[in-house]
């Protein structure tokens, strides 16, 4: 008889475990959904949240709200949504310096990517070009390299700060050619470009969604795409491992993250919510108009390898180019 009590007291614990999860499953999302975009209006992830909102609200019955919170290189964003209730109803629009690059970029990181978030889905790969000034005498990348290697430490390149996509794909290429570049930080890309074009600073690694049209009007000159295929929007820039750095590529990405204690049904639901959104092609085609590549997105434990071995990898090049913040 104890022992039959004891399995009825059992069972029931099971079912109470498991009932909240239930609930959150078939009730998610029961109220608007704040979307967190760590950097200001108008930057890339800024961009695609604005894509995927509207969808998603949508699919889901619920109004998706993109709220902008900037500050200490997307920490100020990324923390707000750590300090939210864990249920789902606030997302985070992550970069890879939100989940990657700033694990090793600041000492004392308030926040572990690989611990405190969970990875919902990988949205888009954002491709960056090397540009020149065109008063600069090189056409090719192997001239480029050549003019540099002649020059060390008198050309400086220009990006949105220490650490920022823009700066560590600067450092990379200077640490496989064997170049010296000096580095002029911006608080913002577009700061940077018009520098460029005046003349301030000679080279910029930058993202399309703000450098495309200044290539195609020609204000400055592109020598060569980050990634190590051709990109869908610009099949005439050739990749620069093509064209003289075998090996190199490098490209930013956008994941939607949530805090990691959400209940499992909520992330599974949200996770197929996003895989349909992007699969519309409606979808594809607008991310692709902003300069990026629509992905379809692998499952979550895939996403959290996936975050962990990016972690490491830009760790090293953080470490190579001393950029971290004490």
């Amino acid at each position: 008889m104890l022992m039959k009590t004891a399995a009825v007291a059992l069972g029931f614990a099971t079912v109470v475990g498991m009932w909240p999860a239930t609930i959150a499953a078939q009730d998610y999302p029961s109220r608007n959904v704040s979307f967190v975009v760590p950097t200001g209006a108008g930057a890339a992830n800024d961009l695609i949240a604005r894509v995927l909102a509207p969808k998603l609200s949508e699919r889901l019955g619920k109004t998706f709200v993109v709220e902008n919170r900037p500050g200490s290189g997307t920490v100020v964003g990324a923390r707000s949504v750590l300090a939210a209730q864990p249920d789902g109803h606030t997302l985070l629009m992550a970069t890879s310096t939100v989940l990657a690059i700033n694990a090793t970029l600041h000492k004392n990181l308030p926040y572990d990517p690989a611990k405190d978030f969970v990875p919902v889905a990988l949205i888009s790969a954002v491709p960056f070009t090397l540009m020149v000034r065109n008063e600069l005498p090189v056409s090719t990348v192997k001239e480029f390299i050549k003019y540099a290697k002649e020059r060390p430490g008198q050309l400086s390149y220009a990006s949105t700060g220490p650490g920022s996509p823009f700066h560590l794909y600067a450092e990379l290429f200077s640490s496989m050619t064997g170049i010296k570049m000096v580095h002029v930080p911006y608080r913002a890309a577009v700061a940077g470009l018009s520098d460029l074009m005046g003349g301030h600073v000679q080279v910029m690694f930058g993202d399309f969604s703000s450098s495309l049209p200044l290539i195609r009007a020609g204000k400055v000159r592109t020598l060569g795409v980050t990634t190590k295929t051709r990109v869908p929007f610009a099949q005439d820039i050739a990749p620069i491992a093509e064209l003289g750095v075998p090996g190199f590529d490098a490209s930013a990405w956008m994941m939607v993250a949530v805090r990691a204690e959400t209940p499992k049904p909520a992330v599974d639901k949200l996770h197929e919510a996003l895989k349909a959104v992007m699969a519309m092609i409606e979808t594809q085609q607008e991310i692709s108009k902003i300069g990026m590549i629509p992905l379809q997105t692998g499952s979550v434990p895939e996403l959290q390898a996936f975050v962990k071995s990016e972690i490491d990898r830009w760790g090293e090049v953080v470490k190579k180019a001393g950029a971290v913040i004490e």
